[in-house]
């Protein structure tokens, strides 16, 4: 618990948070001598409120457990019970004492450490052969950035948030309540279904918190303008989960290209496997039969017809989830266990299916090391689509004009088991079809896979020597600790909303493609407007639930 501040301070706890985060974005660090009675230095903990503690939510809580964690709030509260109790189980039965993990201190949650072990550990008895690829060391840059302060010992935290800040917690459904009642937040992880994003980020920018959003940022073009707007106008440090771009083997990556190792970039092709394997898409939404069911043919709309029947059923809301909250601002559905707590990313009410998933890890790089921009044309291409569940596989293509210096750019997005072809330079070896990224240069290609840099050919990649490092590493590429340490002035944020939104722009033009019937579409990026299929101009926005909409 925090020391009282005595009666005649000058300034309050909230507003030095906000003035430590506004220096920041110029990378000033206050010496506590200069703060003078009375003020809280920038080490001082951030009270983080959760909302949305499934899957990465609770990654991203566990990662900020050395800050106060003052409230969790999920729709489902056996999500959170069972969340919490899991904590609790996993602090139970550590059996090393706090502070003594050997591991405390590391690389954190990235793999700037792991290279490097990985490298040495290849090889040994009951371990994997070598790679005959070269992986490249940790760069000094990374081990600059990790060498300003330790790594967290994430037992010890996780076992203080068991101890002291479990007791305490404040538990809620609705994050509207929250935010009213619980004055003490300075700071929001946002982790719920998609739809849901940029309503409760609004909410929390409006009143001066600042966010950390998890990957897509939002479910909508317009959203993803709007937050990006609202952060800079409130001047709160505000952080999409896209945790793959604090890593130093993707700044690598950047770099490689930004230094021309392979020349002028004019083609690039991104791929990963889900859904498949993942979440079911490109099934119908269960619904009663409509006539005689023996009357249906055995063609696709009649199999359709029939899946949809099967799957129906009066199925009870769990007692302890608010389906209404769930729902939040998407239109009223009734509830089905095939929906929550994790399928909802296939449906398009809710997710924003494969490229929505994946594309923020993977399409960044990408538009991070050419400086894409927003695409003039866009057209997506799938597999059969009915407008609910999103498709069980789609191949996106975007043209991107030329920019400052650069040539124009076609990427192309594959999902559900598309691909590109193999390029001729692996020889015998083939793509990952889990997922990566492959650039067509002029004077070569590259690959990520998926994250990695690999030049190719292999011979080439083995005695090509780094490029400088220009790009600062996020220190353990501890993501959520920048997002941290950004608040309380201590380092600056490695990608604010400005550039977050616009990765995500480019990712939901590509369903704004598939939800128009597959067009091909011509896009006025400065005007937010499609402007060859008016119709289209729909997708770019939503309707909101009342009580549910942007601040």
């Amino acid at each position: 618990m925090e020391p009282k501040n005595p009666p005649d301070r000058g300034v309050s706890r909230r507003e030095f948070v906000t003035s430590a985060a506004v220096a920041a974005a110029g990378f000033m660090i206050v010496p506590r001598h200069v703060l003078g009675r009375g003020f809280q230095a920038p080490s001082d903990l951030v009270n983080v409120a959760a909302v949305g503690i499934n899957g990465q939510g609770a990654v991203n809580t566990r990662a900020v457990m050395s800050q106060n964690i003052v409230a969790i709030c999920d729709c489902d509260f056996s999500l959170l019970e069972g969340r919490l109790q899991a904590w609790r189980t996993t602090a139970a039965r550590m059996a090393v004492p706090a502070g003594q993990d050997p591991n405390a201190g590391g690389q954190g949650r990235g793999q700037g450490a792991g290279q490097a072990a990985g490298a040495g550990a290849a090889g040994r008895a009951g371990g994997p052969a070598p790679s005959p690829w070269r992986d490249f060391e940790t760069s000094s840059a990374q081990l600059a950035a990790n060498a300003r302060w330790p790594g967290q010992d994430v037992n010890a935290t996780l076992q203080r948030f068991v101890n002291e800040q479990i007791p305490r917690l404040q538990k809620y459904q609705d994050y509207r309540e929250m935010l009213d009642k619980q004055k003490d937040i300075d700071a929001v992880i946002i982790a719920t279904p998609d739809h849901m994003h940029a309503p409760i980020a609004s909410a929390a920018m409006a009143l001066g918190k600042h966010v950390y959003v998890q990957k897509p940022l939002c479910w909508s073009v317009h959203e993803a303008r709007h937050l990006a707007t609202q952060a800079a106008a409130k001047k709160v440090v505000a952080l999409m989960g896209n945790q793959n771009h604090s890593r130093d083997n993707v700044r690598r990556a950047v770099e490689l290209i930004q230094s021309g190792a392979i020349g002028d970039v004019r083609e690039v092709h991104v791929w990963t496997n889900r859904p498949r394997g993942y979440w079911p898409q490109g099934v119908p939404r269960p619904a009663a039969p409509a006539g005689d069911p023996s009357r249906l043919q055995w063609n696709n709309d009649g199999v359709e017809r029939r899946l949809a029947a099967a799957m129906n059923g009066a199925y009870q809301v769990p007692e302890q989830l608010s389906w209404d909250l769930f729902l939040g601002c998407a239109p009223v559905v009734e509830y089905h266990p095939l929906y929550h707590p994790f399928n909802w990313r296939g449906w398009v009410d809710w997710g924003q299916g494969a490229l929505g998933d994946m594309g923020a890890h993977l399409m960044d790089f990408p538009t991070w090391s050419l400086k894409l921009g927003l695409p003039t044309t866009i057209q997506t291409l799938s597999t059969p689509f009915h407008g609910v569940c999103y498709p069980m596989a789609t191949t996106t293509h975007y043209e991107f004009p030329a920019r400052r210096g650069l040539p124009a750019v076609k990427l192309t997005w594959y999902d559900g088991g598309f691909m590109p072809p193999d390029p001729e330079e692996l020889g015998e070896e083939r793509l990952d079809p889990n997922g990566g990224i492959l650039y067509v240069g002029s004077k070569g290609k590259m690959l990520q896979q998926p994250y990695a840099p690999r030049l190719l050919p292999m011979t080439r990649h083995n005695g090509f020597k780094p490029p400088k490092e220009r790009l600062a590493r996020v220190p353990h590429e501890d993501h959520e600790m920048n997002w941290i340490n950004a608040i309380k002035g201590k380092d600056q944020l490695n990608c604010n909303f400005d550039d977050a939104a616009t990765l995500v722009e480019v990712m939901l033009l590509g369903i704004v493609s598939l939800r128009a019937g597959n067009a091909k579409l011509t896009y006025d990026a400065a005007n937010m407007r499609i402007t060859n299929n008016v119709a289209a101009n729909q997708y770019l926005t939503r309707e909101y639930r009342q009580g549910f909409g942007l601040s």
